[in-house]
């Protein structure tokens, strides 16, 4: 008779199979790395943070930074089907070092509970628990008198300029964050990113069925914003950029979501890139190619534009 440690119960190939005994077994994701905040060498400086008793963040920051020198914020939120990858991996803690680097910006890139062993809607409140974090740091107080609890934040946060970012499942969850902080008040939104953003498709989602424990079925608003004009035109930011990829084989809803924009009545401003030749995720695992750079220049452009070099 076979163990329940060797059986499977369900099983998702390529992200995670679980076995009949709970335990979970992943296919991807990267090791983790350290954070390099007394590094000598480089551009950028991070440490890690803890938020709640369930989230935490790695900060980011370029090291030039002159003392007590405001930059915009970015609250970038890292993509794996919900249910891989780190805010410490390799693969994010580069690119995120990258990011700070080009767009110089003052970063906090949100680690959060992973799917299957802790069913959505975790990792949605372990982003927003980051999110209400970051806006304790009142950016508008005099020198010494800040409230929030850590000194970066305190000394280089522009809190008139924050932006949210994340990639496939993150770009999911990075629309979820604007959603929801309009509705409570939280913080300004300047902008949004979505890069190569997981919204769904036509078909029932078995995936997301499995892991989220409250799902509305396919036209769940978290799921398919597209799907829910009403929701979308309060959607609480100035501007929007959509990247999406030519091969990228779930594109279509990138480009619904914008369509959707444009119609509900909602008053930002909306840009989509499209990268022509390329898969899911491409720039992550090509970060030096040419395409990649080109990536970056978008988002230089779009979050901090006194960073874009001249042309």
């Amino acid at each position: 008779m076979a163990s329940t440690k060797t059986e499977v119960a369900h099983d998702f190939h390529p992200w995670f199979r679980v076995y009949k005994d709970g335990h979970v077994e992943r296919f991807l994701g990267h090791p983790f790395v350290p954070p390099s905040e007394d590094s000598q060498t480089a551009a950028v400086r991070s440490k890690d943070v803890t938020v709640s008793t369930t989230a935490s963040a790695r900060l980011f920051l370029p090291k030039a930074a002159a003392p007590r020198e405001k930059l915009p914020i970015v609250i970038y939120i890292h993509g794996g089907a919900f249910s891989m990858e780190s805010a410490f991996s390799s693969l994010y803690h580069n690119y995120l070092n990258s990011l700070v680097d080009e767009c110089r910006v003052i970063a906090a890139s949100v680690e959060y509970r992973l799917a299957p062993e802790h069913p959505l809607p975790a990792c949605y409140d372990d982003c927003y628990a980051v999110m209400k974090w970051v806006a304790q740091h009142d950016g508008g107080r005099p020198p010494g008198s800040e409230t929030g609890p850590d000194p970066w934040l305190n000394d280089h946060a522009d809190l008139g300029k924050v932006y949210l970012a994340g990639d496939s499942a993150g770009a999911n969850l990075a629309h979820n964050m604007v959603v929801r902080a309009n509705g409570d008040g939280l913080m300004k939104i300047s902008g949004l990113v979505l890069i190569h953003p997981f919204f769904g498709n036509e078909q029932p989602t078995k995936l997301w069925e499995f892991i989220c424990s409250d799902s509305g079925g396919v036209n769940d608003p978290r799921l398919n914003p597209g799907a829910h004009p009403g929701l979308l035109s309060k959607l609480g930011c100035e501007k929007v950029l959509i990247l999406t990829a030519s091969k990228d084989f779930i594109r279509e809803r990138g480009r619904s979501y914008c369509e959707a924009l444009k119609a509900s009545g909602w008053r930002g401003a909306v840009e989509t890139v499209e990268t022509e030749g390329e898969e899911h995720v491409f720039h992550l695992f090509k970060p030096t190619s040419e395409k990649a750079k080109a990536m970056m220049r978008c988002l230089v452009s779009f979050i901090n534009p006194t960073n874009a070099p001249s042309a």
